[in-house]
């Protein structure tokens, strides 16, 4: 069977029955290993925040993973997921970031132990790069490696298991006039 042949074969399964069974495998990889089966988190957490978020994907586009439709329309989006096996450990780490490309928000998929998404926190590249300078590792700083704890302390939960979509985002920090008190 050629190349052009494969192109044009319809697809077995769907996209998101794929990404079920990946799921499902990586929670058991897990279970029978103890280590995360490596590289499937970032994939499921694109077709999340895609699927969730209302955000198109596009793959090689370079510093960005998916462009925003709706309330996000038009803005470059960097996608980052981390599983959450123990809530109670802390130092947990986003990847790293694409620091030098073009981009204008990043977003972090949260996963449960069975690769579930249960809460989407989104920040902008600005508020992002602030707190990467204010960082005392420069060495951490460079690699633009951001904790999980710190990302959520500058970005806003959009989405959220229990509740769904939050079109106005709820900040994780004070509003001004709360400061001013």
């Amino acid at each position: 069977m050629s190349d052009e042949d494969k192109k044009e074969q319809p697809a077995v399964y769907s996209l998101d029955k794929l990404i079920g069974e990946a799921r499902r495998l990586a929670a058991d990889y897990r279970r029978a290993t103890g280590k995360p089966l490596p590289g499937v988190s970032i994939e499921i957490a694109l077709h999340d925040a895609a699927r969730l978020l209302d955000l198109d994907l596009t793959p090689g586009a370079g510093g960005y993973d998916a462009i925003g439709r709706g309330a996000r329309d038009g803005k470059r989006i960097q996608i980052k997921g981390r599983v959450i096996f123990d809530e109670a450990k802390g130092g947990q780490r986003i990847g790293q970031l694409s620091s030098g490309e073009a981009w204008d928000c990043l977003v972090l998929v949260l996963m449960d132990d069975e690769y579930q998404p249960f809460e989407i926190y989104e920040a902008a590249r600005d508020e992002i790069m602030a707190a990467l300078a204010e960082q005392t590792s420069s060495a951490r700083a460079k690699r633009g490696a951001l904790s999980v704890a710190k990302f959520k302390m500058i970005s806003r939960l959009v989405w959220d298991r229990d509740t769904g979509l939050d079109p106005q985002g709820w900040e994780n920090r004070p509003a001004d006039s709360d400061l001013r008190k």
